[in-house]
């Protein structure tokens, strides 16, 4: 008997430990920019810090700045990058591995010169070319550095090129036809496998364990069906606005922002079915059918499951149009409410509710189960008038599950409880369970898993070509839809708000499972 628990500990040991991949040269094109100065470059350093990232290593930043070596060095060194008191003294280290080039990404030269300097900086290190070019650029320029770097032999789809990895941040296109179109230049030049569309969503501890806490416990997945659960509940607030992001955002849009990707991965992964294994290929697969399952919207009944909203000035809070960088007479949505319905055995007529926004009263994605009510209450009902005997369907509440993704990742499971004392006296009570206090430290940033599985080659937590295709496909007709109408059905909420009170009107919604 104890040997067998010695080989259960020692495979737990095992699957509990970061596996660390083979020496790695991360290129990163807008290297300058906002998202490797905020994300990247941090998230690098702080596997570094834990020892997860393989050695040897390389980073060269690429971008139109210019910067040498040292002069990226000093602005890494004098930025957020190194936040971490606990690892100052490993930044010299660090940045002894970091290297730059500026130039232009439509100029054949500059990729000439890139893969000079990759080629040396390998040499040097006794590395054999494997490199992760991630793509930390405005998404209208991903065609010409990827056609660039396929002409001058940084990336293909020959054999020499099999530890070749691209990361592709979303938007994927802006529309299908955009998407489809960047979609088959990216397949030119890449084989499926060498391709990482990244949602950092999907890099969240609470996200991952969606499917630990579905397919690991027998006690909830006989329940995750239409018989138990009454609706499902998703939100992604911010409390921000469009900030420095203006001229990107007043293109693109709250539905484009958030919903195509982001929301249709959490919903993706609530509704899923099983796969029969827990293989990357076989979890994409099961996405792929659950989204495909999602009733279309027809140009008749999109008023009636979309609402969309624009947040207003309030005191000292600019209004979306008075934002730097946005159009007066823009129509475009900062906040987004859809009512979806998913045509399998398992959730037939169960409505999902999306729901998300800027300006809203707090920062916070979430996924609420709510659980059907008990369908007979033995106990009588408590009002003012006193106790009832009668019976009435519906009347206690129904069980809620919460998936807590952001800021604070958790899970919580409300039930009803005994209070001390009276022997009717009852209420809801929670079970909370909180990552950084179980745990004792707050979950990895999300760009750590998800760099740490592009080096490994695990796809899992990537989004696969079908899958984006097949949500631009549901949300293209809404979106044009929304350009037809301008700004005839553009709701107005106040800033700090939780969106347009018109939303529960035209979802028909009578109580939010948004705001638990």
């Amino acid at each position: 008997m104890r040997e067998n628990n010695d080989f259960i500990e020692s495979v737990q040991d095992h699957y509990c430990t970061e596996s660390i991949s083979m020496p790695y040269g991360i290129i990163i094109f807008g290297a300058s920019g906002d998202l490797a100065r905020r994300k990247l470059l941090p998230s690098v350093f702080s596997l570094y810090s834990k020892n997860l990232l393989p050695q040897p290593f390389f980073i060269l930043g690429l971008g139109r700045t210019e910067y040498d070596d040292i002069s990226f060095r000093n602005y890494l060194e004098n930025r957020e990058v190194f936040s971490s008191e606990a690892f100052s003294g490993l930044k010299a280290d660090f940045l002894q591995n970091v290297y730059y080039l500026s130039g232009d990404y439509e100029s054949g030269e500059f990729y000439s010169d890139i893969m000079k300097k990759i080629e040396d900086l390998e040499f040097r290190r006794n590395m054999h070319g494997h490199r992760l070019f991630y793509m930390a650029t405005p998404p209208g320029v991903y065609c010409k550095i990827l056609a660039f770097s396929a002409e001058n032999g940084l990336i293909g789809k020959e054999p020499e090129h099999e530890m070749t990895r691209v990361v592709v941040e979303k938007p994927f296109g802006h529309d299908l036809k955009s998407a489809e179109r960047l979609d088959d230049m990216i397949s030119e030049n890449l084989n499926e496998s060498q391709i990482y569309r990244i949602d950092h969503y999907l890099g969240k501890e609470t996200v991952q364990n969606i499917l630990m806490f579905r397919f690991a416990n027998s006690i909830f997945e006989p329940l995750w069906n239409r018989q138990y659960i009454e609706s499902i509940w998703i939100s992604a607030d911010e409390e921000s606005g469009v900030g420095s992001r203006a001229g990107y955002f007043d293109k693109a849009g709250q539905l484009r922002d958030m919903f195509q990707n982001h929301m249709m991965q959490l919903l993706s992964l609530t509704a899923m079915e099983p796969p029969s294994y827990f293989r990357s290929d076989l979890i994409r697969d099961e996405k792929v059918k659950l989204l495909k399952a999602i009733r279309p919207f027809t140009k008749e009944g999109i008023d009636e499951n979309f609402v969309r909203g624009v947040y207003t000035k309030v005191g000292s809070v600019k209004g979306y149009l008075q934002e730097t960088g946005v159009s007066e007479d823009s129509f475009t949505e900062t906040f987004a409410a859809g009512k979806f319905f998913v045509d399998n055995h398992r959730w037939k007529d169960v409505p999902f509710y999306l729901r998300s926004g800027k300006r809203m009263n707090k920062k916070e994605t979430k996924i609420v189960v709510k659980f059907r009510p008990v369908s007979h209450s033995i106990f009588p009902i408590i009002s003012s008038a006193g106790l009832s005997e009668k019976n009435v369907k519906g009347s206690m509440p129904g069980n809620l599950l919460v998936f807590n993704v952001q800021p604070e990742e958790g899970i919580k499971l409300k039930f009803q409880a005994k209070h001390p004392g009276p022997k009717l006296c009852m209420s809801s009570i929670t079970m909370d369970f909180n990552y950084e206090k179980i745990f004792g430290s707050k979950p990895p940033e999300a760009y750590e898993r998800l760099l740490m599985d592009v080096m490994a080659g695990d796809q899992t937590l990537f989004i696969r070509h079908d899958d984006m295709r097949i949500s631009w496909e549901l949300f293209d007709p809404v979106l044009a839809h929304w350009k037809e109408m301008k700004k005839n059905n553009l709701y107005e909420y106040p800033s700090g708000e939780n969106g347009p009170e018109e939303t529960f009107r035209v979802l028909k919604i009578k109580e939010s499972g948004w705001d638990i």
